[in-house]
C-alpha cells in the first residue's frame, strides 16, 4: 500500500486548426483569423491501474482527438451572439458556438469540461494558440485537513 502524497499524471497533446474573432476587443483579434493550436490535456491519479498506468495515452487520444476533430478542427469558433455566426452557417461554413468570447482560456475550459465528461480525471488543459502564447484551465482542488 502506498502512503503519503503521491500523484501520477500523463499529458496528451492534440493538434487542431480553428478560426475565431473576439468581440469587444480593440486589437487585431477583433477580425476573423486562424490558429494552429496545440492542446495539452493532463490526467492525474494517486494510483496506477493494473498496467501501471494512469490511463493509456490512446484512450485520451481516442476520446478527445475524436471530439476535437468533429467539433472544433477547421471550424470557426464564435461567441453565440456574433452577427457573423448565422451568415457563415448560411454559407455552409462549419461554426462552433460558445457562450463567451472564444479565447484560448475559453477553449481550454471547453476541452477540460469535455475531457471530464468523457470520464477522465482531468486536472489541467493548456491551449497553445501560438508557439509562444498559451492559456490554462484547471479546477481548484480542496485538500481535506487530516
Amino acid at each position: 500500500m502506498q502512503m503519503g502524497n503521491h500523484t501520477y499524471s500523463v499529458t496528451k497533446r492534440i493538434e487542431f486548426c480553428y478560426g475565431h474573432r473576439l468581440l469587444d476587443h480593440d486589437g487585431d483579434c477583433k477580425h476573423l483569423h486562424g490558429h494552429n493550436a496545440v492542446a495539452e490535456i493532463e490526467v492525474q491519479s494517486a494510483t496506477l491501474d493494473v498496467r501501471a498506468m494512469v490511463c493509456d495515452f490512446n484512450d485520451i487520444k481516442r476520446a478527445m482527438k475524436g471530439w476535437v476533430d468533429r467539433e472544433l478542427d477547421h471550424r470557426m469558433i464564435l461567441r453565440r451572439d456574433d452577427p457573423l455566426a448565422e451568415l457563415l452557417r448560411a454559407a455552409g461554413e462549419p461554426v462552433y458556438l460558445v457562450d463567451h468570447n472564444p479565447t484560448a482560456e475559453c477553449i481550454a475550459q471547453l476541452l477540460f469540461e469535455q475531457t471530464k465528461t468523457a470520464g477522465f480525471s482531468v486536472t489541467r488543459v493548456t491551449v497553445w494558440e501560438t508557439p509562444s502564447s498559451s492559456a490554462t484551465y484547471a479546477e481548484q482542488t480542496v485538500e481535506s485537513a487530516s
